[in-house]
């Protein structure tokens, strides 16, 4: 299996997480969406096409300071001009994030449960820290498509290498809802583009540095996963999701961890430990 992830830069690890662990995470989200409060001003719409990401989240102070809270981005085409709701609020959120491992109860134990950490060890991780976590809900017909990309493009670390998600399925991930594609092989020829913070006084506080090439569909290979089931996801390896074109949503909680021995985090990436939360350590 260790073989096989560091050929692939991904894994797949199926029935990982009890059914009763997925539907602890989900009714733990309700909750959280029921009780969200985000001023219009502040609400801002996902995007992982490059001007639109740029312009929705490089220059939003809500989504830059996320790091360290809890903290509801929506998707595409829910908010008019003014911040208001044209649908339900519950059915327009894209993610929420980035610091629900280190304030949330439910997704704390989640991250740091002995498999996952028992997991850690396995792959030989030394001083593995939590950089950050999201709760991805990929909504029934208008769950935004995520463009080809690779992690470290905005988690960049000396050396590359350091970077690892964890994604978990909470419920089936199919062709037809959105699952994740890879192109297998992929992390093993660096990174072509990074986003950066840039000095203030620019009308935007991150840009993107390099470009991504124009990566051949062809080559991309879908990992339908079921509830429960858990990718592991390498910093430089190529992935994607397509739209979901469904009735059916696609909830996912994923976590990033670095290698922080012999590591340093980039001062140029958007997300930055703060005084209220360094990185934590996954072991507990």
């Amino acid at each position: 299996r260790l073989s096989q992830f560091h050929r692939d830069g991904f894994l797949v690890l199926e029935r990982f997480f009890s059914p009763e662990e997925c539907d602890s995470m989900r009714s733990q989200i309700q909750r959280i969406v029921e009780g969200m409060e985000v001023p219009p001003h502040c609400r801002t719409e996902f995007s992982t096409r490059e001007e639109e990401q740029l312009q929705a989240q490089g220059s939003s102070d809500y989504f830059l300071t996320s790091g360290d809270k809890i903290r509801f981005f929506f998707e595409k085409g829910v908010l008019d001009k003014k911040g208001n709701f044209l649908i339900p609020k519950e059915k327009s959120i894209s993610k929420i994030g980035h610091a629900l491992h280190a304030h949330d109860p439910v997704f704390k134990q989640i991250t740091h449960s002995s498999k996952v950490q028992e997991l850690g060890r396995k792959l030989g991780l030394e001083r593995p820290v939590i950089v950050q976590s999201m709760y991805i809900f990929k909504q029934p017909r208008i769950g935004g498509e995520v463009t080809p990309h690779q992690d470290a493009t905005f988690l960049h670390t000396e050396p590359l290498g350091r970077i690892l998600g964890f994604w978990i399925a909470l419920e089936d991930a199919t062709l037809e809802n959105g699952c994740l594609w890879f192109i297998p092989g992929s992390h093993t020829n660096g990174i072509t583009r990074r986003m950066v913070r840039v000095p203030s006084g620019a009308s935007t506080c991150m840009e993107f540095v390099g470009s991504d090439p124009a990566y051949d569909d062809s080559q991309f290979i879908p990992l339908p996963i079921k509830k429960g089931g858990l990718i592991l996801i390498h910093g430089e390896v190529v992935h994607k999701s397509e739209l979901n074109s469904s009735e059916s949503s696609r909830h996912a909680f994923t976590f990033h961890v670095m290698e922080a021995k012999g590591t340093s985090w980039s001062k140029e990436n958007w997300l930055q430990p703060t005084p209220e939360l360094p990185f934590p350590s996954l072991y507990t």
